[in-house]
């Protein structure tokens, strides 16, 4: 008897040591600042302004402005970012929707980019309320037509701040219900529910959006399921159009700066200026 309960108590406390250590680098596991900030010229958008944003606990992060061509914009889009990479990463999205007639603002949180900080849920709410003021503030931007664009963990963020800001427009490209129900699908052999700190839960906060919602979802991702995109999309009460991109995978081009995250943006800002 004895003997069976120390096989026992060996995996447990494997299992436990394993939970533990999700626990402890949880954020080192959703929070992935890779790569240095390449020149604008070197990322394809030589004409972009950069610029820095001040947060309310002082962090100063790096920002870049690409105007339309025409430098009279349909909208002013603000990018916020998944959790990978960096904001030159974004710069093929930025040219598409410049060429397609709009301000483009990228961005990045603490910690990423070079920026100081640890990024948090919090930090990067704190961020975007920032930014988003920040980008209302210019003189070449009308604050009344700007567009929120999230981009997977960016689209927690930027239900957030739309529900706050009340922005003209908001497109979210592959949107979940919450970062629990992403990782619960991924880690279904763990209690992953009980140990997030950082939530996103977009699902309690979408429904204060009445402005037009653009979604985009790839029917293969695999990184956030295609049913959560479209459970969200389903809790959205304003005008909305859902964008199924057939065969798209999370990171493939198509989703992330294709033809149909712009003519998503495009809608939104058709939609938005419609006589009602």
């Amino acid at each position: 008897m004895i003997r069976a309960l120390r096989m026992l108590a060996v995996p447990a406390i494997a299992v436990a040591m394993i939970l533990v250590l999700l626990w402890a680098g949880q954020r080192s596991l959703l929070y992935l600042p890779l790569g240095s900030v390449l020149p604008p010229a070197e990322a394809g958008v030589p004409e972009a302004e950069p610029f820095s944003v001040v947060t309310p606990d002082g962090l100063s992060l790096g920002a870049w402005f690409l105007p339309a061509p025409s430098h009279s914009a349909r909208a002013t889009v603000i990018v916020f970012n998944g959790n990978a990479g960096n904001r030159s990463y974004r710069a093929p999205l930025a040219r598409a929707l410049a060429d397609a007639g709009f301000h483009v603002c990228l961005s990045d949180y603490r910690g990423y980019g070079g920026n100081p900080g640890s990024p948090s849920e919090i930090g990067l709410l704190m961020d975007a309320r920032a930014i988003h003021a920040a980008v209302a503030a210019r003189p070449d931007v009308d604050a009344r037509r700007i567009i929120l664009l999230g981009e997977s963990l960016g689209t927690g963020v930027a239900v957030a701040i739309a529900g706050e800001a009340k922005p003209m427009a908001v497109v979210l490209r592959s949107p979940f219900t919450s970062v629990a129900d992403v990782a619960a699908h991924h880690y279904w052999f763990l209690p992953v529910r009980r140990l997030l700190w950082d939530r996103y839960d977009s699902m309690s906060r979408v429904g204060a959006l009445t402005c037009p919602v653009a979604v985009v979802a790839g029917d293969r991702d695999r990184v956030v399921p295609f049913a959560l995109s479209r459970r969200l999309f389903d809790a959205i009460p304003g005008p909305k159009t859902f964008v199924t991109v057939p065969g798209a995978d999370h990171n493939d081009f198509v989703l992330n700066a294709g033809r149909p995250v712009v003519e998503a943006v495009t809608w939104a800002a058709d939609s938005a200026l419609a006589p009602r």
